[in-house]
């Protein structure tokens, strides 16, 4: 999008929102997303990982939570399709992920009910074993033990 980061722009203003209005904007949003062509999904993803980091991180793990409890809810395949979209930007940019505050994100992902857990953890070890190998090794670098001995790597 010329112009500015648009997508990164309604990232952070999501952040800032109290539950009542972040919970629905961001669920239309994500399934959006399933409707954008593949340019305009990598830019939403770049721009997404562009402001993940230059929001407060009060307000980024409230945002952080909202969207992986509404990944729960979505289909599997809906599911794969997006962590699948970052998942394989960060195996090609995995500089993206550091700038990251990797052990919050963490911290985040551990207050979610048990189930909730073991429905993206196992979504998202189906992404990471279905990659070619030179994509998994560069996308397991950045991410830290502790992580991938929660999601049982």
């Amino acid at each position: 999008m010329a112009g500015g980061n648009f997508a990164g722009n309604i990232i952070i203003n999501l952040a800032s929102l109290p539950d009542f209005l972040r919970n629905p904007i961001l669920k239309k949003r994500m399934v959006e997303f399933f409707s954008l062509s593949e340019p305009e999904r990598k830019e939403v993803i770049n721009n997404a990982l562009e402001a993940g980091p230059t929001i407060p991180f009060p307000n980024f793990s409230k945002l952080f939570k909202t969207w992986l409890k509404i990944l729960t809810t979505l289909s599997e395949e809906q599911r794969e399709g997006l962590f699948s979209a970052y998942i394989t930007e960060v195996s090609q940019s995995p500089q993206k992920l550091i700038a990251f505050n990797l052990d919050g994100i963490l911290e985040i992902f551990l207050t979610l009910e048990e189930k909730e857990k073991e429905i993206l953890s196992n979504t998202i070890k189906k992404i990471i074993n279905n990659l070619d190998e030179d994509k998994k090794r560069r996308f397991m670098i950045v991410i830290p033990n502790n992580a991938k001995n929660h999601l049982r790597f």
